[in-house]
C-alpha cells in the first residue's frame, strides 16, 4: 500500500527496521505496524492483466532489517508468489536480512509423503530459503518437525495463551468445561490446555473417514514381483499369474515366503472416551478448515449430554461452505485468532469469534530486529499491552 516514501525512509534511517506486507492480511500488518509505532514501508503488490505478480519497492532497503507479514489464504499461490518475489526484490537491493513474518503458513498440513506424491511443504520451505530469506517467523505449525525443512532459524510462536485467556474471561462457568480431542491425534494438544486449565479431557474415538494417520501412501508392502514372459519358464512356474499389461505378456509372481501382509485396520464406531453430560465442551485443533468434522463431533456431544459446545484453533481457514454449516450445526461459538483473514465469513456466520495475536507478532519483530532472547514469548505473553 503505498505510502510517503521520504517519512518511510525516515523511519528506516532511525531504527534500521523495515515493515512490509502483502495482500493476504493487511488488517493484521496494520495492527503490528500500529504496536510498533511505525508506519508500513511503501510497497506496489499487484497483478497485472496476463496474472503475473509485479511487486515495486518504493524506498531503499540497503543494509536494513526488512519484515515481510504475508500469511495464508484464500488466493494461497498468489499470496506465497507476492511473498517469494518481494523478498527476492529486497535481496537484490541488498537488504540487511529478510524476515518472512507468515502466521499461518501454506502447505502446512502437506508435511509427509503419500503415495507416489512428493512433500509439498519441503518444496516451499527450499522456495523461500533460495528467494532470500534469513528468518521465518510462524506461529501453531500443524507440524513441529516442519521446522527442520528449513535452512534458516524459524521461530514457532504459540497462540494457546490467547486461547487460555479467551477461555477464563469470556466463557462463563469455564470451570464446568471439559476440552475435547476431535480424533486421538489432536490429543496431546487438548491434553496440554486440559492441564494448564485445571479442566477435564475428553477424546472422540473413531472416525467417520480415514484419517491423514491412516493413508495408504502404497510403501508398507513390497510390489509384487514381475518379469518379462519369455515362453521359457515363468508361465509354468507354481503361483503366477498372467497380468493384464500387453496382452498378458507380462507375468507376476506370488512366492507367498517372507513377507507377512499387513491387517486391515478396522475402526470402531466412534465414540467419546471421557464425561462430557451437563458440561461444557471445548474441541480444540490447531486448525479449522474442513468443518464436517467439527459438526459432527459436535452433534455427538450434544446427544452425550454437553450443553454448551465451543470449537477453539489458531489457525480459522473457513473455506468453501464451511461458514454455512457452522451457523446451522450446534456449535455454540467458534473461535479463532486474527492469523487468517476471515472477516467474510464472519459476515455469514456470527457465531465466529476472533482473538487478536498481534501483540505477539509484534514483540517477536522488535525482539528480532533488537537481537534479544526470544524464550520469554514462550513462558509469559499474554493480551496486556
Amino acid at each position: 500500500m503505498p505510502r510517503n516514501p521520504s517519512h518511510a525512509m525516515n523511519i528506516a534511517s532511525k531504527t534500521g527496521l523495515l515493515l512490509f506486507t502483502g495482500n493476504s492480511h493487511p488488517d493484521l500488518a496494520r495492527l503490528v505496524a500500529s504496536r510498533l509505532g511505525l508506519e508500513l514501508a511503501p510497497c506496489s503488490v499487484r497483478n497485472d492483466e496476463n496474472a503475473e505478480t509485479k511487486v515495486d519497492i518504493d524506498c531503499s532497503v540497503r543494509g536494513q532489517d526488512v519484515f515481510i507479514i504475508q500469511t495464508g489464504s484464500k488466493e494461497v499461490n498468489t499470496s506465497i508468489m507476492e511473498l517469494l518475489i518481494m523478498m527476492y526484490a529486497c535481496k537484490t537491493s541488498c537488504a540487511e536480512s529478510i524476515v518472512a513474518v507468515i502466521p499461518y503458513l501454506p502447505y502446512s498440513k502437506q508435511s509427509k509423503m503419500r503415495k507416489r506424491g512428493s512433500i509439498p511443504a519441503k518444496l516451499l520451505a527450499s522456495l523461500l530459503c533460495k528467494a532470500g530469506m534469513t528468518h521465518l517467523i510462524t506461529m501453531d505449525l500443524h507440524a513441529k518437525e516442519i521446522q527442520g525443512f528449513f535452512d534458516v532459524p524459524v521461530d514457532n510462536l504459540r497462540a494457546s495463551p490467547f486461547l487460555l485467556q479467551y477461555i477464563q474471561e469470556q466463557i462463563p462457568d469455564y470451570r464446568n468445561a471439559v476440552i475435547v480431542a476431535k480424533n486421538p491425534g489432536s490429543a496431546r494438544r487438548a491434553q496440554s490446555l486440559a492441564e494448564r486449565l485445571r479442566l477435564g479431557l475428553a477424546v472422540i474415538h473413531g472416525e467417520t473417514k480415514e484419517a491423514e494417520s491412516d493413508a495408504i501412501d502404497g510403501r508398507h508392502s513390497p510390489p509384487p514381483v514381475v518379469a518379462q514372459n519369455t515362453g521359457l519358464e515363468w508361465p509354468n512356474s507354481p503361483g503366477s499369474s498372467p497380468c493384464a499389461r500387453d496382452g498378458g505378456r507380462y507375468w507376476s509372481a506370488d512366492f507367498g515366503i517372507g513377507v507377512p501382509m499387513l491387517t486391515a485396520k478396522e475402526k470402531p464406531p466412534i465414540n467419546v472416551v471421557g464425561d462430557v453430560g451437563g458440561r461444557i465442551a471445548i474441541i480444540v485443533d490447531d486448525i479449522i478448515d474442513d468443518v464436517e468434522t467439527f459438526v459432527a463431533c459436535a452433534s455427538m456431544l450434544k446427544d452425550r449430554g454437553a450443553y454448551k459446545i465451543y470449537a477453539m484453533a489458531t489457525h480459522g481457514l473457513l473455506s468453501s461452505d464451511a461458514p454455512r454449516l457452522l451457523e446451522e450445526s450446534t456449535i455454540d461459538e467458534i473461535v479463532v485468532t486474527n492469523s487468517v483473514s476471515h472477516e467474510v465469513q464472519k459476515l455469514q456466520c456470527h457465531k465466529i469469534k476472533t482473538v487478536d495475536i498481534s501483540v505477539l507478532i509484534s514483540e517477536a519483530i522488535r525482539r528480532i530486529h533488537n537481537q534479544e532472547s526470544m524464550s520469554y514469548l514462550f513462558r509469559n505473553i499474554t493480551m496486556e499491552d
